[in-house]
């Protein structure tokens, strides 16, 4: 199938698809006389991947690492080495983004809970002091 077709078929713009076949990842089946590319029965499957890949976080040089020549070479281990390492990555980031969210719900909160009869300069240094963080005098 030429790359118009390809593109309309899997919704991703012919320049990314070529962009794909510049970084290695998708192969071309052929060129035409005329020079037009006819990509393989499979690049509609390769670019389903790719970018359910990338929807995983994984960048297209790991991607590139690991896409067989053809489905049928998948190195099992390779893959599930690597699909297990995303996941911990992931884990890693949602513990990190939920001590992010918690000390950000403790600064709303302190910052939210002034007193009424504080205006929002004493509020400020209020909230500096109790956080530990120096005053301007």
């Amino acid at each position: 199938m030429k790359i118009g077709e390809l593109a309309k078929r899997s919704g991703i713009p012919a320049s990314t698809i070529r962009f794909y076949e510049a970084k290695g990842l998708l192969k071309v089946g052929s060129r035409q006389s005329s020079g037009y590319r006819e990509y393989r029965q499979d690049a509609l499957a390769v670019l389903s991947i790719i970018n359910d890949a990338q929807q995983a976080g994984f960048s297209l040089e790991e991607i590139k690492q690991l896409m067989p020549e053809d489905f049928s070479s998948w190195q099992h281990d390779e893959l599930i080495g690597a699909l297990r390492k995303k996941v911990a990555d992931i884990e890693a980031l949602e513990a990190k983004l939920a001590q992010i969210k918690a000390h950000l719900q403790s600064l709303i909160h302190l910052i939210d809970s002034k007193p009424d009869d504080v205006n929002c300069q004493d509020n400020a240094a209020r909230v500096m002091v109790t956080m530990g963080l120096p005053t301007r005098k």
